[in-house]
């Protein structure tokens, strides 16, 4: 374990004055563009509410308070490593305290994680920010993979003096996480996870899938075919999409409150989950720094999907995420030891219900206290 003074502090630059007059001038000169009718969010984000908050965000929004807060969180940066990697990390006062790993998702950041920071303090966490994402240390091939995204993970917590955790994930997140376990299985001591990757039911099926098995993957496929235009357009043309969403602000809004809002439990009012400043908050963070194009990554580069993954996995299932999978079929992949489905709470679960998150994060490191208890005793 590093004691504190080992690694050098590795906050995000403030942004440039520059970046946030231009963001300005770009809101200035918003133009609302005509539309057959208002179908309020039915066929994406709302005209009004958008044009609303797109003043709110010229006129009384300031990123510089919510810069400061983030700046100051307990930043590092690797230094050995070949992808630098920057993280908060969080260290417990105890030094022998078990070691927790979250991985955000898109259309995220580390941010998605700032609620459970307060509630995890007798641990160490580490939170990356993946490549290619807000807050990310920029590489030379923009974004990675999510099996990349792994390797250079795996780099962060063997810096860090981590040999072994538990990874707590959703989104994006879990294929990191299952790529993780695949590739270094001695260091991932049990998995956290929100939901089960789409990637399974939209890969090859099994034949012998039971009847709710089936329908889970029916779901998952009318999902797909209603809500899934983001997805087939981020993985089969990211850049057209990116060139777009790069250069206008309205547009970048548009693209991800549509989402906190469609993917979260707020019954249809995205400001009872995220207040306005919270809202472009996330949003701004990928304006300063341009991320957009680069988070698509995963996306549009496909990864070796492991058909196992062996360490202990504890679920904590959310119902409003996007498309809930049974247990049965999770343990086609996984070794679910718990699952635990809750009554509230959305895709971005560890903001929307951060006290119940964290309690799956205990559950794992349960599941892992006791199994090295039994080989210790074999």
């Amino acid at each position: 374990m590093h004691s504190p003074g080992d690694l050098p502090t590795g906050a995000p630059d403030p942004v440039d004055d520059a970046v946030l007059n231009d963001l300005r001038l770009r809101l200035e000169r918003y133009r609302r563009v005509p539309l057959p009718d208002t179908a309020e969010w039915e066929r994406g984000a709302d005209p009004d509410y958008l044009a609303d908050l797109i003043s709110y965000w010229l006129n009384a929004y300031d990123w510089r308070p919510h810069e400061s807060r983030i700046r100051a969180l307990p930043w590092a940066t690797t230094q050995r490593s070949d992808v630098p990697v920057r993280a908060i990390h969080q260290r417990a006062t105890r030094p022998d305290a078990p070691a927790v790993l979250l991985l955000h998702g898109w259309p995220d950041s580390v941010l998605r994680f700032e609620r459970v920071l307060p509630l995890l303090t007798d641990f160490h966490v580490v939170v990356p920010s993946l490549p290619g994402y807000p807050f990310a240390v920029p590489v030379p091939e923009g974004g990675m993979s999510a099996d990349a995204m792994a390797e250079a993970v795996a780099s962060v917590m063997a810096e860090f003096g981590y040999d072994r955790y538990v990874v707590s994930a959703g989104d994006v997140g879990c294929d990191v996480a299952e790529a993780l376990a695949a590739l270094y299985p001695q260091r991932v001591a049990a998995l956290h996870l929100t939901d089960v990757s789409q990637y399974h039911f939209l890969a090859a099926l099994p034949s012998d899938l039971s009847p709710t098995e089936r329908a889970y993957v029916q779901r998952g496929r009318d999902w797909q075919q209603h809500e899934g235009g983001y997805m087939h357009e981020q993985s089969t043309k990211p850049h057209t999409l990116a060139a777009g969403l790069g250069d206008s602000p309205a547009g970048l809004l548009a693209w991800l409150v549509e989402k906190l809002r469609s993917w979260t439990d707020c019954g249809g009012d995205v400001e009872s989950v995220f207040s306005r400043e919270e809202l472009l908050t996330w949003v701004t963070a990928y304006w300063v720094s341009g991320a957009i194009g680069t988070s698509f990554t995963p996306y549009a580069v496909g990864g070796v999907k492991p058909e196992t993954v062996m360490p202990p996995a504890v679920f904590t299932i959310f119902p409003r995420d996007l498309v809930n999978a049974p247990r049965e079929f999770a343990e086609r992949v996984f070794d679910v030891r718990l699952w635990r489905e809750e009554r509230a709470g959305g895709h971005f679960a560890a903001w929307e219900q951060p006290e119940r998150y964290v309690s799956g994060i205990r559950d794992a490191v349960r599941c892992t206290t006791a199994d090295e208890a039994l080989r210790e005793q074999a």
